[in-house]
């Protein structure tokens, strides 16, 4: 039997904190030696039921080898049966005319489900399951929770997740209605897809439409479906046909009751880089060529008439880049007002003539930021959705005037990047508590409205996504959890307790490492700048001492998960190899292949391991493309844009000697401080020692020096590298005893030297000198002058 209170975390939480659970248990069997259920839907229901059913039915088939009927004639019903639909339908209506409470629980609500089995409630029918939704994608929701909770993940096909096999299958349930999401819409921006998705749809998964098309786009939906998401950026990069062009593509996105969107760079459901085409258009420049554009977004959204979409407004460059034609910001701000103005009429005349009734977005992403800040009039039923500063730290929070506009406010966040100053497109390693601090944050902020993550290829970003996705349902649920516990317990779903006890603190180390440096970023290198000596690779600033530690603990964790490997049963290996042994072994090489060759540089190494390193990652691509017989093949490039990061390391000398290593008198973790002088947020997991803390505003933290006899001292503070989350400033003060306060500020300006350090690194970091007036034992004091000062460590040196 499979007890909801037992095989499932989050449904045991659900059921904990919902206001409509009763006391009686109830059990339904799903397969048993004399039962076998079937699945029934309304003939007359959105396709999306059809298509709940007979996957609900594949679970089923997966878990006990017995696939049910499905169908959807009531008088042919009989045993137990699994019954599916909106609340509103005939059908349902029919299930639960004996509570009318559970009905009116559900109506008006968004995307939200009940659960509830009825003893003996039509004709020849013993028992049924009614899977209720308030409309069609809490059905889905519904229908896809019951699927994980009899042990089939989200991830059974995007990561080879094995389903536990089970003769027999029994369900507790008790009576249950969710709540509606947290955040209203939430998806995915499938982005960079040119050396993963695009390569692997083209030549191995959709080769009949040679792109990511319509069979590959409902595995996609079908994954949001699962993981209860409902929006879609799709991909728009130049190896891809835009959305529209194949016809099949919103067919499927209709059938699968997936809300369409469009990047930040690309108004009107446009695609720019595939369907602007410069030579027989002229240029994508609206001051010159504003008919021609009109008319192109005019077709666009005549097109889309009747598709559930969110159009997204304003006006960018072709691809990401800055709006063509404009001088400064006296130009750009008008030309934008009357833009939008052009937008909206087109919206009004041909989707709905109330045009304040039609979702839409404005990104202020790169120079449109800039844009709003000199005065842009943004309509107040238009949602700002506020991106990050593509590496996870978001760059604005909204005021107080913000928040009251009736379209409500999102967030554009990336764990995959291409740009300065390094692309971040190979393994997915944004940690999962930068993650949850951020997105946390945004909520608490007031960002409720939208939430949309660029996932780059999906693979393999699959538990940053998960987690995102997680806390846009039920930030609540998510935060009570905490965030080591939501990974422990994703493991436990794939992996069983057993070995996710083994794997859990593997992937925080795992994470640990990438925050300090990410992979790409190990051949300090940087991309689009106009000095070639970044594209050649280099020193890191690091003693020998730093290299070997990180170079010992990389070594550590890929034996620990060679004998993970070992141990799994077969069912679990190609799981284990696409979640965790790749990205941690491919992660350990890429390291090892940059830091030996630093060594080899200096005649401390032997430049062969260094190549070996190389070899090693060739070799485990190699592997992952091969796996389940090919299903992945192409999805996975070592070498993305083929960067110089990426390839063997040319043989040089260097020419100056490695650093020293300065060894701190004192080393301190934010949540090192003495707890007698107050208190304070950690932010479990985050930081260089995953003992990061968050100081609230005025709030002060002290630590203790004792037998200071210098003069004076070196104060170095390593923060968060964040943006400001009130205003414009971001500061921190610092005393050492009782002395006067010294005001530090560590915001940075969009893409300068200094932030460019910071995101490279992932700290901020600030240095002081102190005088020592006495000879006695002393308190250091650090003081949040505003919001969002996170404190990671603290060194001092003499």
């Amino acid at each position: 039997m499979i007890d909801f209170k037992k095989s499932c975390y989050f449904f045991l939480f659900a059921l904990l904190i919902s206001p409509w659970v009763t006391a009686q248990e109830n059990t339904f069997p799903i397969v048993t030696k004399t039962i076998k259920v079937s699945i029934l839907y309304d003939k007359q229901a959105p396709k999306l039921d059809s298509i709940t059913a007979n996957l609900l039915a594949e679970d089923i088939e997966r878990v006990t080898s017995f696939k049910p009927k499905v169908f959807t004639d009531l008088s042919k019903a009989n045993g137990n049966v699994i019954v599916i639909g909106s609340v509103t339908s005939p059908l349902i209506k029919k299930f639960l005319s004996k509570e009318p409470a559970f009905s009116e629980r559900l109506n008006g609500k968004w995307e939200s489900f009940g659960l509830n089995i009825v003893d003996k409630p039509i004709g020849t029918i013993s028992k049924a399951l009614v899977i209720a939704g308030s409309d069609p994608r809490g059905t889905a929701f519904g229908v896809f929770t019951l699927s994980e909770k009899i042990g089939v993940s989200p991830w059974y096909w995007w990561a080879d997740v094995p389903v536990k096999k089970s003769e027999e299958l029994t369900v507790r349930q008790e009576s249950y209605i969710s709540a509606s999401p947290t955040v209203k819409y939430r998806g995915i921006f499938i982005n960079d897809e040119d050396w993963g998705l695009q390569p692997w749809a083209a030549k191995t998964f959709e080769p009949e439409t040679g792109d990511i098309g319509p069979k590959t786009y409902a595995k996609v939906f079908e994954l949001l479906l699962r993981l209860k998401a409902n929006l879609i950026w799709p991909a728009m990069h130049p190896s891809t046909k835009a959305f529209f062009h194949y016809p099949g593509n919103p067919k499927v996105a209709e059938d699968y009751q997936i809300v369409i969107g469009s990047s930040h760079a690309e108004p009107m459901l446009r695609n720019n880089v595939d369907e602007w085409d410069v030579k027989t258009m002229g240029h994508f420049n609206y001051l010159t060529n504003k008919e021609r554009i009109y008319k192109y977004w005019e077709d666009r959204v005549k097109e889309s008439e009747g598709i559930n979409a969110i159009y997204t407004i304003g006006m960018r460059g072709i691809h990401d880049g800055q709006m063509e034609g404009v001088k400064d910001m006296k130009e750009a701000v008008p030309l934008l007002d009357d833009i939008i103005k052009e937008e909206r009429g087109l919206l009004a005349k041909y989707i709905n003539k109330d045009v304040t009734a039609i979702p839409q977005v404005l990104t202020p992403y790169k120079e449109v930021l800039e844009i709003y800040n000199n005065g842009l009039k943004v309509p107040e039923d238009v949602t700002l959705v506020w991106p990050d500063d593509n590496y996870g730290y978001i760059r604005h929070f909204p005021s107080t005037t913000e928040l009251k506009r009736r379209g409500g406010n999102g967030v554009y966040y990336h764990v995959s990047y291409w740009g300065r100053p390094h692309d971040h497109l190979w393994l997915g390693t944004t940690h999962p508590a930068l993650v949850y601090q951020q997105m946390k944050l945004a909520y608490d902020s007031g960002i409720q409205k939208m939430w949309i993550l660029n996932v780059g290829d999906i693979k393999p970003s699959e538990y940053q996504i998960e987690l995102f996705l997680d806390m846009a349902w039920n930030i609540n649920q998510v935060s009570a959890e905490g965030i080591a516990a939501h990974l422990n317990h994703w493991l436990e779903r794939i992996f069983d307790t057993g070995y996710a006890t083994q794997i859990t603190p593997l992937m925080e180390e795992h994470h640990r490492l990438a925050y300090i440096r990410k992979p790409e970023f190990m051949g300090h290198t940087r991309v689009e700048e106009r000095d070639s000596s970044y594209q050649v690779i280099s020193d890191l600033p690091w003693s020998e001492k730093e290299i070997k530690d990180r170079l010992l603990a990389y070594d550590a964790l890929s034996t620990k998960a060679e004998k993970i490997t070992n141990q799994l049963p077969t069912s679990m290996q190609d799981a284990f190899f696409e979640l965790v042994k790749y990205p941690v072994q491919a992660a350990a090489q890429m390291n090892r292949k940059l830091l030996l060759a630093q060594l080899a540089r200096h005649d401390k190494a032997d430049w062969q391991q260094s190549d070996m390193a190389f070899d090693s990652i060739v070799t485990l691509t190699g592997q992952y493309n091969d796996l389940k017989a090919g299903k992945w093949n192409h999805i996975m490039d070592y070498q993305p844009r083929k960067l110089p990061v990426f390839g063997r390391v040319n043989r040089q000398q260097a020419t100056k000697p490695l650093p020293p290593y300065h060894r701190p008198r004192y080393s301190f973790n934010g949540t090192d401080f003495d707890s007698s002088t107050g208190k304070s947020l950690a932010i479990e997991g985050l930081g260089y020692e995953g003992k990061a803390l968050s100081l609230q505003k005025n709030s002060n933290i002290s630590f203790k020096l004792p037998n200071l006899n210098v003069d004076s001292i070196w104060v170095e503070v390593r923060l968060l590298p964040n943006h400001p989350v009130e205003g414009q400033q971001l500061r921190f003060g610092i005393a050492l005893n009782n002395g006067n306060i010294k005001e530090i500020t560590y915001q940075t300006q969009d893409r300068n030297e200094e932030w460019k350090e910071n995101v490279l690194r992932n700290q901020a970091i600030r240095r002081i000198v102190l005088p020592v007036t006495e000879k006695r034992n002393h308190v250091l004091t650090l003081t949040a002058l505003d919001a969002g000062v996170v404190i990671d460590q603290v060194f001092i040196y003499d």
